[in-house]
């Protein structure tokens, strides 16, 4: 246990070049009370006294803003840096060097039975107010970026982006060229240039319809 505790402090100072002393990460890092809350959580579910784990798992959320579920799988060195709002649903399955930001989701779509939260696989980053959601699975090394939202399952060595998720790069090579990251998709913007679209053409239809009345007319004069 003691090994495991200071394993734990050692991935936080690895990761995080603000982190100082082993003192310093052991009190202050709220990312690391949470997974180890989730230890104490994740034993007490397998031992079927799920009452007690959910109440861990609560009052370790009420401190740390970070909520993981008991049944949550998660391998060594998980580090979870500015964890507010981090979210870890019941079957998830976490495997070892996986980094999380704040704000991200791993949840479900609220359609599934049975394994229905993502599997994220070992050295996998996810950023920033990303959200992972569904039975899917995210490949060793692969990488998330901030604020996406990922529906799909994600090969392994792949960075994806974008809303919903699209994979940009693989294996170290670009998957779309001239891809820029400050492009990313807007759904509601696409729409609206769809719509002014639509209403210009009926406009011109209309035009040429009034026209067509009007030269009738005069001929008939």
């Amino acid at each position: 246990m003691f090994k495991s505790f200071k394993e734990d402090i050692e991935t936080v100072l690895e990761q995080d070049p603000a982190a100082r002393s082993y003192i310093e990460v052991a009190l202050t890092y709220s990312g690391l009370h949470a997974i180890w809350a989730h230890r104490v959580a994740h034993a007490l579910h397998k031992k079927k006294f799920l009452f007690l784990a959910r109440v861990v798992s609560q009052v370790s959320r009420f401190f740390t803003g970070i909520e993981i579920h008991p049944g949550a799988k998660i391998g060594r060195r998980l580090f979870i840096d500015h964890g507010m709002g981090v979210v870890i649903g019941e079957t998830c399955e976490i495997g070892d060097n996986v980094t999380l930001y704040q704000g991200v989701t791993l949840g479900g779509t609220g359609k599934e039975s049975g394994k229905r939260h993502p599997t994220v696989k070992d050295n996998a980053l996810i950023a920033s107010g990303a959200k992972v959601l569904g039975s899917i699975t995210i490949g060793e090394n692969s990488k998330i970026g901030a604020g996406s939202v990922v529906l799909k399952d994600v090969p392994d060595n792949s960075t994806v982006v974008g809303i919903p998720g699209r994979i940009v790069m693989r294996d170290g090579k670009k998957v779309q060229k001239d891809f820029n990251h400050r492009d990313l998709p807007d759904p509601v913007a696409d729409r609206l240039e769809a719509m002014s679209r639509e209403i210009m053409r009926l406009k011109q239809e209309l035009e040429e319809v009034k026209k067509g009345e009007y030269q009738h007319d005069h001929s008939r004069l």
